[in-house]
């Protein structure tokens, strides 16, 4: 089939990928494919259901999900998929330590002398403790700001450098070194994992910390204290692990900016002079004038959520896998807004994501059957630290060296109508090739994250089957605005990140403008379908840190 003629834009990106070795003639070969007509009308209405406040939010291990588990199994069934999770079911079961703060936390800090009480999600938001542990209480642990908390040896970088963290607060700032400039080499505006709260906090008990406080700034965290706020004070999870402390401290926590230069100028330090020393190599850790007290009670406990699976078998290889994903939880009832609304319906996030995940269901059962058995799997407590793809990873339900890839869906439609789309993050893999071509097909070109900062490609559910070597991107449907341009989808995406963004205001209502949706939906299938009916095995770029992994799983394989 003749390839229709590439942009300006497109063809560069195409060389880039032809320079790291991904453009195989198999690869390139393009199949016909007719994508179906999709129902926007029935996409709208399952968003609708999901993001009611009768489904509450969508938080896993309570009554909502029962109710959210239930619907998407009931529409995966009358889609005329089988179900593919544990024992004939359509659910697999992920067994999460859930922990709750009982009560209001008793918090406070000495600052120079000092007692300053401190207001749970105020100027401070801290998690209830994963560690298992049924109470935290400590007096007046010494805090230290340790800059950026990265300990990269490849990079020729440690920012404790001999410091001893035990029994102290780890004081940290969020995103990498080279976020505003610096010495180190992490990418810039592209944030690496270093950069991820995560690794801070994961970094924290390594270094034997008692607890850790991530410095909110709203540019390089890429979203407000409203997001922090309403992600840390609620219900926690994480996946049940033989040894809690050995990623968990017993307190992790954000500050406030203001909280974080009032700690430094107590020291004699002012705080952008502290930043701007961090982002070089030789920075030390400033000891803080400054203790904290904590006591609050803990509830831990270990329960079951769900992912759901269900599953087309292949017409001519049904031991080979393509999955599309989308996490269904959202973060359930929790503090009110302004309006005092409590319930945190996720409407774009991810009601959405499992909308369209639904919807392919229904146009690859409709027929004609794909050679490759296509997984339709809706995972949980992503909102948690992506809980449910994280133990789907562990614990495939399909072999991880027979899957072809993964795309995954996370707010996947667009604001209004786009001529570009994109991926979270930036990697080099085949499957942003065939992306990218199915994607000239409709008229539209790739450009790249347009918010690396964010680390989006650790955000989703795509990368913990990244991170063991399967081929993954989560689409994004890109911000060129067919009115507007990319000032005006940019304008309505920091809007959203503001006002709506793990908040209750983010509700399904009439005025969305769903002219995108078609396009998007179309393209996800077709670059799916690329894959179904193949039979070649995408891969990462030859430089990808994903590649050792994808190559030791195929030659398995073989």
């Amino acid at each position: 089939m003749t390839m229709s003629p590439l942009s300006r834009a497109s063809r560069a990106a195409w060389r880039t990928l032809a320079c790291a070795g991904l453009l195989s003639a198999s690869v390139l070969a393009v199949a016909a494919t007719t994508a179906p007509q999709f129902d926007v009308a029935r996409i709208v209405n399952d968003i609708k259901i999901l993001a009611s406040d009768e489904f509450e939010g969508r938080g896993p291990a309570t009554r909502a999900e029962t109710k959210t588990i239930d619907y998407i199994a009931k529409q995966m069934a009358a889609a005329g998929l089988k179900p593919a999770g544990d024992k004939g079911t359509w659910f697999q079961d992920v067994p999460l330590r859930m922990s709750n703060i009982t009560g209001t936390p008793s918090l406070s800090m000495t600052v120079g002398g000092a007692a300053q009480p401190l207001t749970q999600g105020t100027e401070i938001a801290v998690r209830a403790a994963e560690t298992g542990q049924s109470a935290v209480k400590f007096a007046n642990l010494p805090l230290v700001f340790v800059g950026y908390g990265v300990k990269a040896p490849e990079r020729g970088w440690d920012d404790f450098k001999g410091v001893d963290l035990k029994g102290k607060i780890m004081v940290v700032l969020v995103n990498d070194p080279d976020f505003e400039g610096g010495e180190g080499d992490f990418g810039g505006k592209l944030m690496t994992y270093y950069g991820r709260w995560t690794y801070k906090y994961e970094e924290a008990a390594r270094q034997g910390a008692a607890g850790v406080l991530v410095v909110h700034e709203s540019e390089p965290a890429s979203y407000g204290w409203a997001t922090v706020k309403n992600s840390n004070t609620n219900t926690m999870f994480d996946i049940v692990r033989a040894d809690p402390k050995s990623a968990h401290t017993q307190m992790e926590g954000w500050i406030q900016k203001d909280l974080a230069a009032k700690l430094l100028a107590a020291s004699g330090v002012d705080f952008e002079a502290a930043k701007a020393a961090a982002r070089k190599k030789d920075f030390k850790p400033i000891p803080l004038k400054a203790t904290m007290s904590a006591d609050y009670a803990v509830k831990s406990e270990i329960i079951t959520s769900h992912n759901v699976a269900g599953i087309l078998p292949g017409s001519k290889y049904p031991d080979e896998t393509v999955i599309y994903s989308a996490h269904w939880d959202h973060l359930g009832i929790g503090a009110p807004d302004a309006k005092g609304d409590t319930i945190y319906n996720g409407a774009r996030d991810n009601a959405s994501g499992t909308a369209a995940l639904l919807e392919l269901a229904r146009a690859y059962a409709k027929g004609p059957k794909p050679e490759r058995s296509v997984l339709f799997l809706a995972v949980t407590a992503e909102e948690k630290g992506l809980l449910g793809s994280e133990y789907y990873a562990d614990n495939p339900l399909r072999p991880l060296a027979t899957t072809a890839g993964v795309i995954n869906m996370d707010g996947p439609f667009a604001a209004e109508k786009t001529v570009n789309f994109s991926i979270s993050g930036a990697a080099k893999l085949d499957l942003l090739t065939l992306l990218t071509q199915e994607g000239e097909k409709l008229g539209r070109h790739y450009t790249p994250d347009a918010r690396p900062e964010a680390g989006s490609f650790y955000r989703s559910d795509h990368f913990p089957m990244a991170k063991r070597g399967v081929p993954a991107i989560s689409f994004n449907p890109g911000r060129e605005l067919v009115n507007g341009g990319a000032a005006r989808g940019k304008e309505l995406g920091d809007i959203y990140t503001r006002d709506r963004y793990h908040q209750p205001a983010d509700q399904y209502d009439d005025s969305w403008n769903t002219s995108s949706w078609e396009g998007d939906m179309t393209l996800l299938y077709n670059v799916g379908r690329r894959v179904a009916d193949g039979h070649d095995w995408p891969n990462w770029s030859s430089d990808s840190e994903f590649r050792a992994a994808r190559d030791a799983s195929q030659a398995q394989r073989k």
